[in-house]
């Protein structure tokens, strides 16, 4: 593909927070976030009114990329998996696929086992829907690029055979 930038449409925002929200049910999380590699929140799902989203998703990015150069050091390609453990509340974080972080928050209530469960399974859904829409980005680039050359063809041929 020429370039990072994916289009999400309002049906794949739907998927894709629909296996968020089943992963938080399921491992009884607090809340979830999915950011993209540069700190962008592309969507968050459960109690996330009392934090400020914007700012977490672009530091937890930045951790995740500190993180890929320590692994460097000691001889991995990156850490695929991150946790933060607090007194009241925790943080886990997994790449998925190469260009998005799915965040979750939870407490007490439930255990890193039942966290790292749920999102592997949540991962693997969204790998599958994020390849979807890697292959349409890349299919309406190719289309684009067809359309402008059979439009700058026609072009050509109206000039010449104008004369």
């Amino acid at each position: 593909m020429s370039n990072d930038s994916l289009v999400i449409y309002e049906e794949e925002v739907k998927l894709i927070e629909s296996q968020i929200s089943k992963m938080i049910k399921g491992c009884e999380a607090k809340c979830a976030l999915l950011v993209d590699k540069d700190g962008h929140l592309i969507t968050r799902q459960g109690f996330t009114q009392s934090l400020d989203t914007t700012a977490l998703a672009a530091l937890l990015a930045g951790s995740f990329a500190s993180t890929k150069e320590i692994a460097k050091l000691v001889g991995e390609s990156e850490f695929s998996v991150l946790f933060h453990q607090g007194k009241k509340d925790h943080i886990h974080m997994s790449l998925i696929g190469e260009r998005s972080i799915l965040v979750v928050i939870f407490d007490d209530r439930t255990t890193i086992g039942m966290v790292r469960l749920y999102t592997k399974e949540a991962a693997k859904e969204l790998n599958s829907i994020f390849d979807k829409i890697i292959a349409n980005t890349e299919s309406s680039e190719n289309e684009t690029v067809s359309d402008e050359f059979t439009s700058g063809a026609e072009d050509k041929l109206d000039d010449i055979f104008q004369d």
